[in-house]
């Protein structure tokens, strides 16, 4: 399947900046599925059953993935947006047991990915298939 036009036109270190933002997101995120549940958590999730610490190291992982997301280009208002989605989890990560809950649904750093393939309209599956 040919790749989109706009992988057409970004470069190979754009790819990989993509990629590793990517990746970051799905370890964060997504890494695990419980069993029985089938919910997926990640790293973001275990982090915030440490007090302040894990908040705040989740967000700083975060902040990488807007900081790649302004090195590829992507407008202001769009990392606004990634800020908000994280400024929401962070806020909401803080409130003991019902933020650790909120952390496993709400997803900001996959949220945010998202809006970094959709400024370049590509998808996950189309990226990893590019090489």
């Amino acid at each position: 399947m040919p790749a989109s036009a706009s992988m057409k036109h970004l470069t190979s270190i754009e790819l990989g900046r993509i990629r590793r933002a990517v990746r970051v997101a799905r370890l964060m995120d997504t890494a695990v599925r419980l069993p029985v549940i089938g919910v997926r958590i990640g790293a973001d999730s275990i982090l915030g059953l440490i007090p302040a610490v894990g908040d705040i190291a989740g967000s700083l992982i975060g902040l990488f993935i807007i900081d790649e997301a302004r090195r590829l280009g992507v407008p202001t208002r769009k990392l606004a947006h990634m800020a908000v989605n994280l400024g929401i989890d962070a806020a909401g990560g803080t409130v003991p047991l019902l933020g650790d809950l909120f952390d496993v649904y709400f997803k900001s750093h996959r949220r945010n990915v998202g809006i970094i393939l959709d400024h370049f309209g590509i998808s996950e599956d189309e990226l990893n298939r590019h090489i």
